[in-house]
Order: structure tokens, then C-alpha cells, then sequence
């Protein structure tokens, strides 16, 4: 290994590295203003797309400044969308989750039950006791009205199942979920969506991982996933005509995924229109980098209504 030797540049050195590299910056004054609040490097994974040699970090020939800021601002108001569906859909399985244990066992601490979860040696990576001391220390962290009231009013170990899933996080709510004991339990929830569960587990997964890049202000355009979620065959019937299933890393997939989740949610919506309409406001961005098949808006799960 080397030592990292290279000094720092200012603004004005950063500007004339792009130019000298080909880039096109029509007015420096504006590109020195955002790459004095915009870290060089946090841009530098919007130009990648433009360069014609990434080992000289040479650009394609008439590669603007402009036409990289305008990759960036798409795809903030993209990470805006996203966060959107999935506050949506979040909110909608958080409930739906504590409204079926809690009747189906008829037990308002359903969560406090090992029985109805997978033990661990069916799931080496889940263990009842250590998820029910995290959710005790988010309850203990928690400055929520109700959950005070809770804790302080009733002896069992945590609230009732209806208020606990409020302080989950959406990770810990992926967990739970996909460790309910009995297939037919995690189906029923999952039919809510039009999904069969073993992909719903995996779908929620990947989107944990979706939204803590979209959260964390991380580029999803242009961005390959770690991981690869298995795609569902025949259902939900709004979106698996419509699905990319040569590119399934990319953020396409996840959006039409959600699009078709908004409509269940919220019938009548207007999340679809507001993604297509972001999308042709933005005529410089190339689609397909987020793996968008080419004739996207004939797709059923689009064609007519964006």
C-alpha cells in the first residue's frame, strides 16, 4: 500500500481539474458555487456516466458542468419520491402487521410470544429474546407521548403490539416480519399487497436497503444495489407484466414496485404521474442508467395513466 500523498484543492483548482479534463463549465461562477456546497466527490459519482476514460478521468466530448448538476438534482427530487412510496407503504405494514398478530392470537402483546416467531436454530440470525431487549431499548429512548404513558401505566415487558410497531424502525419492522413463525400468517399480511410472501420478505428487504441510501442523501440513479431481490412471477398482477428482469439491481424495478403499492394504498393517487412528470422535466437524464426498459411508458403498469 501507498501513502495517499495528494494535497487538497480549492474550489477555483477543482474547476480548472473538470475543465482540463474536457468539461464544459459555460459559468464558473455558478460551478464554483456549487462545488463549494456540494463535495467534489459527492459529485463526482454523477460524472462517472461521462467520462470516455475513467482511467485519465477524461469526458466524453461536449460533457457540461451543467448537464452533471442537472444528474444530481434529479435525482434528489428522485430520493424525495422514493422516501414518499415508502413512508406510505411503511406505515401501511406497520399496521397491518400488529392488526393481524394481534387477532389472530387475540393477544395485544403478541410480539412478547416466542411461540408465534421462528426459533433460532430455524434462523440462525434471528433470536426472539435479543429482538424484544432492542425494541425495550428503543422504547426506553423513545420521547413519544404515548409510549411514556404506556411504560409508565402497564407492567408487561413492552406496550401493546399497536403501539410498539409505531418506534420500529423500518428495519426492525423487515425483521419481525419476515420471522413470523407460520407462512400462512406472513401471506395473509402479504396478500394485502397482492403479494405471495416469500417475495414480499425479500422485497421489504431490499427496500430497507433502498431507503437507507435515499435517507441518507446516496445516489440512486445510476446506482447498482448489493443486493438483488427475487422478483415475484405471477403476482401482484399490476406490476409483474412490467417488471425489468434483465436488470435487477437497478432502481427501476423498486419504483414500479412502489407505484403499484401507492395505487393499493391510496387508489387514485397521483405518485406515478409525479415520477413521469420528474422524469420528462429532465430530458438530459438517461433512463436506462436506473434501468428503465426503453419502452417503459407502454408497459401496463404505466401506459395511460403517467
Amino acid at each position: 500500500m501507498e501513502k495517499y500523498n495528494k494535497p487538497p484543492k480549492t474550489y477555483q483548482e477543482q474547476m480548472e481539474l473538470l475543465v482540463s479534463r474536457g468539461m464544459k463549465v459555460d459559468n464558473p461562477n455558478r460551478a464554483l458555487h456549487y462545488l463549494s456546497h456540494l463535495n467534489y466527490y459527492r459529485l463526482a459519482a454523477y460524472w462517472l456516466p461521462f467520462e470516455a476514460d475513467h482511467a485519465t478521468h477524461r469526458f466524453k466530448p461536449g460533457t457540461s458542468f451543467d448537464q452533471v448538476l442537472e444528474s444530481y438534482l434529479f435525482d434528489k427530487q428522485l430520493r424525495l419520491l422514493i422516501m414518499d412510496a415508502i413512508e406510505r407503504f411503511e406505515v401501511s405494514l406497520r399496521a397491518r402487521w400488529a392488526y393481524h398478530l394481534a387477532h389472530q392470537y387475540n393477544n395485544p402483546h403478541a410480539h412478547l410470544d416466542s411461540a408465534i416467531f421462528k426459533q433460532h436454530i430455524a434462523n440462525p440470525r434471528w433470536d426472539h429474546a435479543e429482538n424484544v431487549a432492542e425494541l425495550q431499548d428503543t422504547v426506553q429512548k423513545s420521547s413519544e407521548v404515548f409510549i411514556r404513558h404506556l411504560v409508565r401505566k402497564y407492567e408487561e415487558d413492552l406496550p401493546p403490539i399497536w403501539a410498539i410497531c409505531e418506534v420500529m424502525t423500518f428495519g426492525q419492522l423487515s425483521r419481525w416480519y419476515a420471522n413470523i413463525s407460520k407462512s400462512s400468517d406472513r401471506n395473509v399480511i402479504a396478500r394485502t399487497y397482492d403479494y405471495d410472501e416469500v417475495y414480499f420478505v425479500s422485497f421489504i428487504h431490499h427496500l430497507t436497503i433502498v431507503r437507507n441510501f435515499a435517507a441518507h442523501h446516496a445516489r440512486v440513479w445510476n446506482r447498482e444495489f448489493p443486493i438483488s431481490w427475487r422478483l415475484p412471477l405471477s403476482r401482484p398482477s399490476g406490476v409483474v407484466g412490467s417488471l425489468n428482469r434483465q436488470d435487477g439491481r437497478r432502481i427501476y424495478n423498486t419504483l414500479a414496485t412502489l407505484a403499484c403499492l401507492t395505487d393499493t394504498i391510496n387508489p387514485g393517487n397521483h405518485w406515478k404521474k409525479r415520477l413521469s412528470d420528474l422524469i420528462s422535466s429532465n430530458p438530459g437524464i438517461q433512463t436506462r442508467y436506473m434501468g428503465f426498459p426503453d419502452n417503459w411508458r407502454e408497459l401496463p403498469l404505466w401506459k395511460g395513466k403517467v
